[in-house]
């Protein structure tokens, strides 16, 4: 578990109304660290934030995590519903 994953899962789960809700996952692909972040869309939109500004800031503290493991790192936020549903 890299430093990037653990600061998107914190961050997340401080701002969720229900933390336990919070699923984080990671992969690795061609040298660079791939980090979901999947929650129901209520929660989402909290952690997204107005005009995305919280995304944006999460992202940016996991891209410096990153730094630190000399690791590119990206952030991506999953509506949990959409992929129950199958879209």
């Amino acid at each position: 578990m890299s430093r990037a994953r653990d600061v998107v899962e914190v961050v997340a789960r401080a701002l969720a109304q229900q933390p336990d809700v919070v699923r984080v996952t990671e992969s690795e692909r061609r040298g660079q660290t791939r980090i979901e972040l999947l929650m129901p869309s209520g929660e989402l939109g909290r952690v997204i934030g107005r005009q995305g500004r919280t995304a944006a800031a999460l992202r940016t503290l996991a891209a410096v995590a990153g730094e630190l493991e000399d690791r590119k790192v990206t952030v991506d936020f999953v509506d949990e519903d959409e992929v129950d549903d199958g879209r």
